[in-house]
């Protein structure tokens, strides 16, 4: 689904904020011709990604350089791994916080998406990511929550509709108007996904003659979603996929998978994840 060509982007942006003008303290720290060999090493456990992102970074930044990928792209790795072994002039010096930066945050995302996935007991559910992501990063961290086993939600307000609570509000939410402009919707981008938003069980009641393919139950109570489940599972003719959202930690996906929804999306697991503590050993040759 991602192609290196959707990062470099974000690669270029990334070394011209860091590199600017030229590395000053390597410019004048060392020799002319001075040759490197370094290894990025893992200092904790978890799910790898981000290696071909990292190599480009080095590929764009510090140009005749080798790099050797030592493990699998989403591989479970141990304290003390060596992900990857680099070799090349004094600018792999440059890329190496670049570098890093983006090993380890995608690898901290993977990281907690595969928490995430391992906390879903029921096979029918899936665990989703949604768009609680740094600006500028969404491809990065869209890409490295899949890696770590989540789904990906939307990638933007452009590839599905999401009818939210202000959308409803705006319609009055009279279900006859939000009939009318889903069917204008359908009409204007047909094949275009639908997912509405409901907060009560009577929004469920509402919203489900409507036509959505998605119905999301958001920061609705346990006993209400089971019941919302029920009432959607028991519709005859075609179903909407149904969604459980709002304030989704370990603990709640865990809890809320019991129920068999479509899906389970969680903001957190880009939002909360913290970098994976990878480091670049570097000597001369």
């Amino acid at each position: 689904m991602w192609k290196m060509k959707e990062f470099d982007l974000v690669i270029k942006a990334a070394l011209k904020e860091d590199v600017g003008a030229g590395d000053v303290t390597t410019r004048f720290f060392v020799p002319l011709g001075t040759q490197f060999y370094g290894e990025m090493r893992a200092k904790a456990a978890g799910i790898v990604c981000g290696l071909a992102v990292a190599k480009r970074v080095f590929a764009l930044a510090a140009p005749g350089s080798r790099v050797r990928i030592n493990v699998k792209e989403g591989a479970r790795i141990k304290k003390g791994a060596v992900l990857m072994k680099i070799t090349g002039p004094a600018s792999i010096l440059t890329a190496e916080r670049t570098a890093l930066n983006f090993l380890q945050h995608m690898s901290g995302v993977a990281t907690r998406a595969a928490l995430f996935a391992a906390a879903i007991k029921n096979p029918r559910t899936k665990i989703y990511d949604t768009r609680k992501t740094l600006p500028g990063l969404r491809a990065v961290e869209k890409y490295a929550a899949a890696c770590g086993g989540a789904c990906n939600h939307r990638l933007g307000l452009y590839d599905m509709a999401m009818i939210k609570d202000n959308h409803v509000a705006l319609a009055g939410g009279s279900p006859a108007r939000l009939a009318a402009r889903i069917a204008a919707m359908r009409r204007a981008r047909p094949g275009l996904a639908i997912e509405i938003e409901a907060q009560s069980l009577a929004q469920v009641r509402a919203f489900l003659p409507l036509g959505a393919d998605v119905i999301m139950l958001d920061n609705m109570r346990f006993a209400d979603m089971k019941r919302a489940i029920a009432l959607i599972r028991a519709r005859k003719g075609k179903r909407p996929e149904i969604e459980i959202s709002g304030g989704v930690d370990l603990a709640r996906a865990a809890r809320y998978s019991v129920l068999g929804a479509d899906r389970i999306s969680a903001g957190s697991i880009t939002s909360g994840a913290k970098p994976l503590d990878i480091s670049f050993e570097v000597r001369s040759k």
